[in-house]
This record gives C-alpha cells, sequence and structure tokens, in this order.
C-alpha cells in the first residue's frame, strides 16, 4: 500500500514538472521571439531571421527532449520485458564469475551456520528433546488438546454429555464415562491417572516432564479408544436393529 501511494505521488511530482518546466520554456520562448520582432527594422515577421533562428532553437530542443524521454522510456521497457516472470535459477551465465563465486561462497556459509546452530543433546523443559518421538511438542499445550477430543468421542457415546467447562476437573466433568472404563487391582480407572496428569500441567508452578507427558498421553488415548468401541459396537447395534426391522416389516 505504501509502495503503491509512493509511485502515485512520484507520478503526480514527474507530470507538475513536466508541466511547469512546459510553461517556462513556452514564455520564455514567446517572449524572446516577440523581442525579435521589436529589434528588426519592419518590426513584423517578414525575412526576421533573429525570430527564425529562436524558433528552430526551440523546436530542436524539444525534439532532442521528447526523442531522449520516448529512448529512456523504452529502453525501461525492454530491461523489464527481459526479466523472467516464472521463478528460475541463476546459473554462470546469468551474473558474473566473481558474483556467482560470491554467491556460492555466502550460500554455503549459511547453510554451515544453520548446520551448526541447530540443538544437540539439550532439552528445554516442558518440551520434547531433539531427535526424539516428541520432539518439537510442547508438553502442556498437548496433553490440554487430548480434552476435547475426548469430550467429542464422550458426546457421540452419550449425547447428553455435560458441556466442558474450561477449569472442570476431569473426574466430575467424564464422571457418566467412568462405568465404561476398566480398573486395575487398585480400583483405579485411567480417568483416575489422566485427571492426575491434568491437574498437574494446569496448577503445577514447574513443567511436566517427558515421562509425566508419556503416562498422561497414554491414559488419554486408553479412555479414547474405550470410547470409540463404544461407539462402534453401537452403530453395530443399531445396524442390526434396522436390519431385524427391515426383516420383520418384509415378512409382514
Amino acid at each position: 500500500m505504501l509502495s503503491r501511494k509512493a509511485s502515485t505521488i512520484a507520478g503526480i511530482a514527474y507530470i507538475a514538472l513536466v508541466l511547469v518546466l512546459s510553461v517556462f520554456v513556452g514564455l520564455s520562448c514567446a517572449l524572446l521571439l516577440s523581442q525579435a520582432v521589436r529589434n528588426s527594422p519592419t518590426r513584423n515577421w517578414t525575412r526576421n531571421f533573429n525570430a527564425v533562428v529562436i524558433g528552430a532553437a526551440y523546436a530542436i530542443v524539444a525534439v532532442v527532449s521528447i526523442a531522449f524521454c520516448l529512448k529512456r522510456r523504452i529502453a525501461v521497457h525492454r530491461k523489464l520485458q527481459r526479466i523472467s516472470k516464472s521463478y528460475r535459477m541463476l546459473g554462470k551465465a546469468d551474473v558474473p564469475k566473481s558474483v556467482y563465486r560470491y554467491m556460492n561462497q555466502e550460500h554455503a556459509r549459511a547453510c554451515l551456520i544453520a548446520y551448526e546452530s541447530q540443538p544437540r543433546d539439550v532439552s528445554q523443559e516442558g518440551w520434547g528433546r531433539p531427535g526424539s518421538k516428541y520432539a518439537g511438542v510442547q508438553f502442556r499445550s498437548a496433553l490440554l488438546r487430548t480434552i476435547k477430543d475426548i469430550d467429542q468421542v464422550a458426546h457421540q457415546v452419550i449425547p447428553r454429555h455435560p458441556i466442558l467447562r474450561p477449569h472442570a476437573r476431569m473426574l466430575h466433568h467424564f464422571r457418566f464415562i467412568l462405568p465404561l472404563l476398566p480398573r486395575d487391582a487398585d480400583g483405579l480407572t485411567a480417568l483416575h491417572y489422566y485427571d492426575s496428569a491434568i491437574q498437574l500441567v494446569r496448577h503445577a508452578s514447574r513443567e511436566c516432564t517427558e515421562e509425566e507427558f508419556a503416562i498422561g498421553l497414554r491414559y488419554a488415548n486408553e479412555i479414547k479408544t474405550v470410547l470409540d468401541d463404544c461407539r462402534l459396537e453401537m452403530l453395530q447395534e443399531s445396524y442390526t436393529d434396522l436390519d431385524r426391522v427391515h426383516t420383520d416389516t418384509s415378512t409382514s
């Protein structure tokens, strides 16, 4: 937007400059011609050599100026036409050898800097280590995103499932799917462990570790797997009921 405004202002300024110069040149020509007429012995245009010289000089200046402007315009247009409109890689023939050599050196230097600046054997708290399966994953946000995924599947299994509230405990929000989940030897389900992981990432002053994130993600996947199995079983039963109704209708 700024470049377009600047080009518009530059074009208007150029036209104004041309008009002002044309007016002043025309006035000077008219004044010189009138002076040539006043100084001639006959005081008219007949056989007035000075008027002819002045008119010819201004005509030559006008022709040369117009020719110079047209030449410049055509040269710029031709140079712009040579620019490729599609992307293509520069080769040795497109630039001088010194420029091509400098471009290769700078490209190699940039690649080397980018390679050397990559982190190695380091880890940032709350993020996956480079080179691991959790590389580039922020544990807190990734684990919190699983809440919406589980909530969507829970609404498919239980249409009247409560609406998700921002700071609700997982044990309270998913209390209706608790009977669907198997219990371990301690009498706890995957939802209990998942609730502990969510409470940790929500309220802990520190970032969760990769091990804690893996545990929370594992139990989140277990809950989602159980809900998916229930949804598929419900769909299969509905198809069976539809087939039975269709068969009874055909028999009657």
